[in-house]
């Protein structure tokens, strides 16, 4: 009898917490809908996501394991230090994330940095960011698919790269048309996966560190190493070690499929990037401590990573390292980057500064299907045409995209809150952006010129796209709030 007494209990004690998250779930969603209606928009998209759901899209995006494919690059750049570059990613990006906490909670609506800067800054700053920015989303799938593409084929020569990018572009567009909740579940099962590899090679790193007589042990030469050090020579390397951090922004395209969406996507954002950073700092560090001088990978830069797995596990590490690279990037990343310029595209269709076809959405699957679609062809395009260009190069070209979109934002902050509001919250709407500011300014300076001139060119291209529409064409742009 007090058995069925405390389970009884027990019972109506789970159905209470149930019933208290159920009308709290409904008070979020209900907030988030009349804020999306103060701008003047409706609710269109499925509102599903929770805080840990948009926690592991943005640590898909940025994928735990990113340094797997790129750290070759990172480490020459760096002089040898590729854990401080990203410390120095991770510095810089807190104050980002910081910034995008204000602005989602001023407006939480779809379409990052674009739709801030059109409401802080005016429309026309608001198209050329988000112009901008596209350039880093519309090149991101490409970067992932040549990334992915390079990995398997280093292990099935037999197959040419870009028919693995054919079959990566055809899943991801189909998941990405099917629906946030399909993705979610996608992403949850990719997470568990790429951890598993990294724990794997953490623990294998650390005891043939400990055990093996070539091991020289731990240093902190890939922190700080005062024989290479150089400023200029860290930023440079920074510049292209951001790419790593730069799917944490993505949650911002979220905010209309968020539960919460005025608070959701910035707590999100910053525990992602709390997670990310310091899994990025732990692999790049145990990579260098193995292989300090870059012995082991110095006539194949490409399969760094793997190469530095293969020491301490075998030939098997090396091919699983691989394989998590090409899934990782190929097709979950690729899905969390395809997701969102999506969104991004979704919102400037529907303020008319795009074709608004852009802007329809399904009625099943409650998802921007033409925008998904149509990104999905571009992707392939590019594939086909361009993914025979190294990764480092296609790296530069988004990073210019994403670091100028994060300067307009931090800009964006200080123009709108101090300026326009005249707020006086010195260090959160001064002082954070200033930091901001000079972190990412810093490391977009290190830029490469190619990357400058090439950016430089598509944003030139966006501005003629903007004065014909709105003065020549007369087309309206709806933008409230």
């Amino acid at each position: 009898m007090a058995k069925d007494t405390q389970g009884e209990t027990a019972s109506t004690h789970r159905e209470a917490r149930r019933q208290v998250q159920a009308e709290k779930n409904a008070q979020q969603d209900a907030q988030s809908k009349a804020a999306l209606g103060k701008q003047g928009y409706k609710q269109q998209l499925k509102r599903v996501l929770s805080v840990p759901d948009m926690i592991v899209y943005g640590l898909i995006f940025m994928v735990p394991i990113a340094p797997f494919g790129i750290y070759g690059g990172v480490f020459d750049e760096s002089g040898g230090m590729p854990a401080l570059v990203y410390l120095v990613g991770t510095l810089a990006m807190v104050f980002t994330a910081l910034s995008y906490g204000m602005l989602i909670r001023e407006w939480p609506v779809s379409g990052s940095v674009y739709a801030y800067t059109s409401r802080g800054l005016g429309s026309g700053v608001g198209f050329v960011t988000g112009w901008t920015l596209l350039l880093d989303y519309l090149l991101i799938p490409l970067l992932m698919y040549v990334v992915a593409s390079t990995a398997l084929s280093s292990l099935v020569p037999e197959v040419p790269p870009w028919a693995f990018a054919v079959a990566f572009v055809a899943a991801v567009t189909f998941v990405n048309v099917r629906g946030i909740a399909l993705t979610d579940i996608v992403n949850r099962v990719a997470l568990v996966l790429e951890l598993l590899v990294l724990a794997v090679f953490v623990v294998l790193g650390i005891r043939w560190l400990l055990t093996d007589p070539a091991s020289r042990g731990f240093t902190l030469d890939p922190v700080y190493n005062p024989a290479t050090f150089d400023p200029k020579l860290v930023m440079s390397a920074v510049s292209l070690g951001v790419l790593s951090f730069l799917g944490f922004d993505g949650i911002a395209t979220l905010s209309e499929e968020a539960k919460d969406g005025r608070r959701g996507p910035g707590r999100a954002m910053m525990a992602s990037l709390a997670i990310v950073g310091s899994l990025f700092v732990l692999q790049t560090y145990l990579a260098a401590c193995i292989s300090p001088d870059g012995a082991v990978f110095a006539n194949d830069e490409g399969n760094a990573f793997y190469l530095v797995a293969q020491v301490v596990g075998g030939r098997w590490l090396y091919v699983v390292c691989a394989v998590a690279t090409a899934l990782a990037w190929g097709i979950f990343t690729a899905l969390a980057a395809q997701t969102a310029v999506s969104r991004i595209l979704f919102a400037m269709g529907r303020d008319r500064t795009l074709p608004h076809v852009l802007a329809k959405v399904s009625p099943k699957y409650k998802t921007p299907y033409v925008a998904s679609l149509f990104v999905g062809a571009l992707s392939l395009v590019l594939v086909l045409t361009f993914g025979q260009l190294g990764t480092d190069t296609i790296s530069l070209f988004v990073n210019f995209g994403a670091l100028t979109a994060f300067l307009m934002l931090h800009v964006t902050v200080i123009g709108y809150f101090i300026v326009k509001k005249r707020d006086r919250r010195w260090v959160a709407h001064l002082l954070v952006p200033l930091c901001g500011l000079a972190v990412i300014g810093f490391t977009w300076l290190g830029l490469d010129i190619q990357a400058k001139i090439l950016g430089g060119i598509w944003m030139a291209v966006g501005i003629v796209y903007y004065v014909v529409m709105r003065f020549a064409l007369k087309r309206d742009v709806k933008i409230e709030g």
